[in-house]
């Protein structure tokens, strides 16, 4: 068991009397701006609240949804990314009434999963803006949030008088709702009590030495989603910190945008999922980072999908001569059930990976495999336990592994959930884990398999996304990556590998590149070069490489790909093979 920072957590404070006092010893300081780009030319327009402004903007929306809605109701959010849906949060937060923090009706590809999240949560009202108003009514007829009123957040004028209190709430009292991305199984809301929300906004503080005059966060993740609404809302709130973020849409547009908010404030500390890192270093040109003060950024978070080295590497080339440190590159793991952060690797030294041992690696075990070569898998440390602790467990019977062995993460501490809303039985097999021996406090189940190493946290996969070929495991997303490596017309990050649940066949389904039309003959020639390369490194047949269009691989609303929700379209026929395909006819029986 693991504690990196064995130093006691700060006493509880909710985050509704930490906005209190920043309103009043740093009323009129900068606290949240929000950076529009409203064309491609657009330098960015600038909204800025005050604390004092943020306080009292946030009291006026409990004042309304008093009128609505009792302490323990839920309220969702269906705004787009902005100062009100900061707003609106915190007022759920001064009227005890608890968030769930979603998205708009027009989130391509989402609409069935926000239906099923409000049939979910049922909530009291629903908090939208004026120009998403009608969206949200067109798309809750029909559904049994029907019934919730609306509450308008921009039409909500500022109190100017002190809120009539609604309670200080308990550090057990559940804040919001934070529903999981649903990449393995349909979405969960997982209760985030006001005392997990404040624990991990410290937890965050601790392992950025987060300080009000000397750091900022920026961000472009939405709100909806746990890094999103840690980094952007809860931390810079328990701590003081200045916030400045953007719409997503906005970075996948131009990356450069980010990098240029990264470098416009001092001591910057940002998140995002690896693939952002790629993003950034393939789709900027040198000649754009000039002028780019990268050397004022303290920390990049990258977690919430496998962290791979390549990766890092990359973004560490692109923008050295932007003054980007290696060390800032900060590989981290978390997941909604924790709020969200768990460990991180330090800013204060560049980031660390370990060559293992496939083989072994595939029994369970971490042999290290110093030469590296095609033997080799290649882990990145995620750093150590911030103000909590972790284990690794047999995922059978429960019990403590030693360091070197594979097996189940295991959490706890203040800052993990309550469980699942309305899933007790869920709840009980997910947040109620024991280890033999251990009388202490239960642990949280990740569900992800790693090992510690060195006082390192290594991450190696899913325990549900496992393939296991003659008793051998294999992580999809190693699979995955060979493939992309190996195969010049694959999409990077935008497939997926399974093995089919009969035949234990593997399966690899992946996305071609943006204006590439693969002919017959070059998707022969893809699969013949994957399953040549995977039967190298990992000593498993490739039964079938789809090449698909751009956007075919099943995503969830944070991003990540789906594996279980690809593997249920593959096996309903939605990939089906031309039959005049060759590529057919090669995998078909052998």
């Amino acid at each position: 068991m693991r504690d990196s920072h064995p130093r006691p957590a700060p006493a509880y404070r909710p985050l509704t009397e930490s906005l209190a006092q920043w309103s009043d010893e740093r009323g009129h300081l900068r606290a949240f701006t929000f950076v529009e780009f409203p064309d491609a030319t657009s330098p960015g327009l600038y909204r800025t609240l005050s604390w004092q402004r943020l306080y009292r903007k946030a009291q006026a929306v409990a004042d309304v949804l008093a009128e609505t809605a009792r302490p323990g109701d839920r309220a969702a959010l269906l705004l787009p990314q902005g100062l009100d849906y900061v707003a609106a949060f915190l007022g759920c937060l001064y009227a005890r009434v608890i968030a769930v923090p979603l998205f708009t009706p027009d989130l391509p590809g989402h609409a069935g999963r926000l239906a099923a999240v409000l049939d979910d949560c049922e909530p009291a009202c629903l908090i939208t803006d004026a120009a998403t108003e009608g969206q949200v009514r067109d798309f809750v007829t029909g559904h049994r949030g029907a019934a919730a009123p609306l509450v308008i957040v921009d039409k909500v004028r500022d109190n100017a008088r002190p809120l009539a209190p609604a309670g200080t709430p308990d550090a057990d009292d559940i804040a919001y709702l934070q529903y999981t991305s649903g990449s393995t199984r349909i979405p969960a809301g997982v209760m985030i009590s006001h005392g997990n929300v404040v624990a991990n906004a410290h937890q965050a503080m601790a392992a950025f030495d987060g300080h009000p005059d000397r750091n900022t966060t920026v961000g472009w993740l939405p709100f909806f989603h746990d890094m999103g609404l840690v980094l952007s809302i809860a931390t810079p709130l328990a701590g003081a910190v200045p916030s400045v973020f953007m719409d997503p849409v906005a970075f996948l547009e131009q990356p450069l945008r980010w990098l240029w908010l990264l470098g416009a404030y001092r001591g910057t500390v940002s998140a995002a999922p690896n693939f952002a890192f790629d993003y950034c270093a393939t789709r900027i040109d040198p000649e754009q980072t000039e002028g780019l003060r990268l050397d004022r950024v303290t920390g990049l978070i990258n977690g919430s999908e496998p962290v791979r080295t390549a990766t890092i590497e990359r973004f560490a080339d692109a923008f050295a001569d932007a003054g980007l440190r290696p060390e800032a590159h900060c590989p981290s793991y978390g997941l909604a059930e924790a709020t969200v952060l768990v460990s991180s690797h330090t800013y204060r030294e560049e980031p660390r990976s370990v060559a293992v041992d496939r083989a072994a690696l595939g029994d369970g075990r971490l042999v290290i495999a110093p030469d590296g070569g095609d033997e080799a898998a290649e882990l990145v440390a995620c750093g150590e336990p911030v103000l909590q602790d972790v284990c690794i467990a047999d995922p059978e019977t429960g019990a403590a592994l030693p360091d070197g062995a594979v097996g189940e993460i295991r959490v706890r501490g203040a800052n993990i959930g309550h469980g699942y809303w309305k899933r007790t039985t869920q709840s009980a097999e997910t947040f109620a884990g024991r280890i033999p021996g251990d009388a202490g406090e239960p642990w949280l189940r990740t569900g992800d398999l790693g090992a510690l190493h060195d006082g390192q946290l290594l991450v190696t996969g899913r325990l549900k996304d496992l393939i296991i070929v003659d008793g051998r495991n294999h992580y999809p997303h190693d699979i995955e990556e060979t493939v992309q490596s190996a195969v010049p017309v694959v999409r990077p990050d935008r497939l997926a590998a399974f093995a089919e649940p009969e035949t234990g066949r593997l399966v690899v389904v992946a996305e071609h590149r943006r204006g590439a039309e693969p002919t017959p003959g070059e998707r022969s020639d893809a699969e013949r070069l994957a399953r040549t390369r995977i039967s190298a490194e990992h000593g498993i047949r490739l039964y079938r490489l789809h090449l698909v269009e751009p956007g075919a691989v099943p995503r969830t609303s944070s991003g990540k790909i789906s594996r279980s929700a690809c593997l249920t379209r593959y096996l309903e026929g939605g990939y089906a093979v031309p039959a005049a395909d060759p590529v057919a006819v090669e995998g078909s029986g052998r």
